[in-house]
């Protein structure tokens, strides 16, 4: 290892709060080669976030660092073939609120717990969805849809990618907190439920954003909302939810927070050394810049932080799936 390394090396695990005699005993960590599990099919958003931090912790770590796509059961196969994987930082988990705070309340009969078995390295972005309705439709705001939907109850379709998905659940706590009643039409991907809505056989969808932005920019869509608590760079002129100006939408937020895990036992000094790195690849300008195509933006925090949120998110989430009856698909 060259002086500079190993000086870049000391003041990561420095940073991470890594006492003297474990930072030498973790030097060598930094050229073991790490495969980052992505347990969804390759090609989507998730797949994206996890090649852009592979990517970067492999230049910082001056290693390999791969990217092993594991689809099946909504996640939940990658997931827990990283709960068994050994823990020593050498496979982590590219976790986001679906399969660590939603699937556990949604799927019965698991074997593992995301929540228990999981240890929280750093997150590092954060998606919303975007709110979307056929360009030919007469709602042009959130206050035209909810007033839409108490005039017809039950007569609103609303589609999402799949029973269980963030864009189910989100149109459940958009329903609860409205007082609305909405019909769910789930579909198997994202790309036929934007088609089908854009030829007006379904009348809204919370969409994860760049699917649906393409739709909107040719004109076959309209965005009226974000589900973030601030406005996104890729979508300025579209307001939040929360910015409805309706009372019982007063603090809506529902997001994605994506970030990496590693198995329940790693050592703690592993996991602090891996968060500084994690977290000086996410505070690049350059990795910043990339979220933003994607309909992200940052959302950096360590061990603690991520766990904190992980926790909210499990909560709230859980509610929402008891309260609706939904089901995995």
């Amino acid at each position: 290892m060259s002086l500079a390394r190993r000086e870049l090396l000391l003041g990561l695990l420095a940073a991470a709060g890594l006492p003297v005699h474990a930072q030498q005993q973790h030097q060598s960590d930094a050229a073991k080669p790490i495969r980052v599990v992505v347990p969804f099919a390759a090609g989507g958003g998730n797949d994206v976030f996890a090649r852009q931090m592979a990517k970067g912790l492999g230049e910082l770590r001056k290693s390999g660092v791969i990217v092993d796509n594991k689809p099946g059961a909504g996640g939940n196969l990658g997931t827990e073939q990283v709960v068994r994987s050994a823990p020593d930082g050498s496979t982590l988990l590219l976790g986001h609120t679906g399969t660590v705070s939603i699937n556990p309340a949604l799927y019965k009969g698991l074997k593992f717990d995301a929540r228990k078995d999981l240890v929280p390295v750093a997150m590092f972005e954060s998606s919303a969805l975007v709110l979307v309705v056929p360009a030919a439709s007469k709602v042009r705001s959130v206050a035209d849809l909810v007033a839409e939907a108490k005039a017809r109850p039950g007569m609103l379709d609303y589609a999402s990618s799949g029973s269980g998905t963030g864009g189910h659940l989100t149109g459940e706590l958009f329903a609860q907190r409205t007082g609305t009643r909405l019909n769910h039409i789930p579909y198997k991907g994202t790309n036929p439920a934007l088609t089908d809505l854009a030829g007006g056989q379904v009348q809204m969808m919370f969409s994860v954003i760049p699917p649906a932005l393409a739709l909107v920019k040719s004109g076959r869509l309209r965005a009226i909302a974000v589900t973030g608590d601030k406005r996104l760079p890729s979508l300025p002129d579209v307001p939040t939810v929360a910015e409805s100006g309706l009372r019982e939408l007063a603090g809506f937020e529902s997001t994605l927070t994506y970030g990496l895990l590693a198995p329940r036992g790693t050592p703690d000094a592993v996991v602090r050394a891996l968060a500084a790195q994690m977290l000086k690849v996410a505070g690049d300008k350059e990795f910043q810049s990339r979220l933003d195509v994607e309909g992200a933006v940052p959302l950096l925090g360590g061990p603690a932080e991520y766990a904190a949120l992980i926790s909210r998110e499990s909560e709230k989430w859980a509610a929402i799936v008891k309260s609706s009856g939904a089901t995995a698909q």
